[in-house]
């Protein structure tokens, strides 16, 4: 049994990047040569904060003619992460660089620590969250990237006195939903 889930799981994460991955763009890129973006740095030079987490954009939407776009989440002692939630267009994978995160994806749930790495496929509903007690790095890419970017630009505007808020509405407009709470960390 362990050998299929296995199988099926690579077989998925093969299958969830293959344009971006082996440069089959179903588009021209609007970035023709190499982009450096140092570590803890945003492609634009930009600062988000998006739930318990700092974000830099790594690889933009246009930078892969919307087949790819990769964020770094730096979490520095605050624990939790995104509610969970369905994306109906995009697979997301998981990349822990350091510290150490939970995530569920459908019915299975995963302790990720540093070199980990899970795939989200399109369709089954998850959540992940920063758990540790030294600060974590997590990246996160999404295959194609249809709305996604976007969708971090409207989202982390979704403050209210200093707390953030998820709004439903937010996440229908940007192909997903918003099926519950984050997941529960001590």
């Amino acid at each position: 049994m362990e050998k299929m889930e296995r199988r099926s799981f690579l077989a998925a994460a093969m299958a969830a990047f293959p344009g971006a991955l082996i440069g089959q763009s179903s588009s021209t890129p609007a970035t023709t040569k190499a982009v450096h973006v140092a570590d803890g740095e945003d492609r634009l030079g930009e600062q988000h904060i998006i739930g318990v987490s700092t974000t830099s954009f790594k690889v933009l939407t246009r930078d892969t003619g919307g087949d790819l776009f990769i964020i770094q989440h730096s979490n520095l002692k605050k624990k939790g992460g995104p509610p969970r939630h369905v994306h109906h267009n995009e697979d997301e994978w998981f990349y822990v660089l350091e510290g150490n995160y939970i995530a569920e994806v459908g019915t299975e749930r995963f302790e990720l620590k540093a070199g980990d790495s899970v795939l989200g496929p399109r369709g089954v509903p998850h959540a992940w969250a920063f758990v540790g007690d030294a600060p974590g790095k997590l990246l996160i890419a999404f295959a194609p990237a249809n709305k996604m970017e976007a969708f971090f630009r409207e989202n982390e505007k979704g403050r209210k006195d200093g707390v953030y808020v998820n709004d439903a509405a937010v996440y229908k407009a940007y192909g997903m939903e918003l099926l519950g709470p984050p997941l529960l960390v001590g």
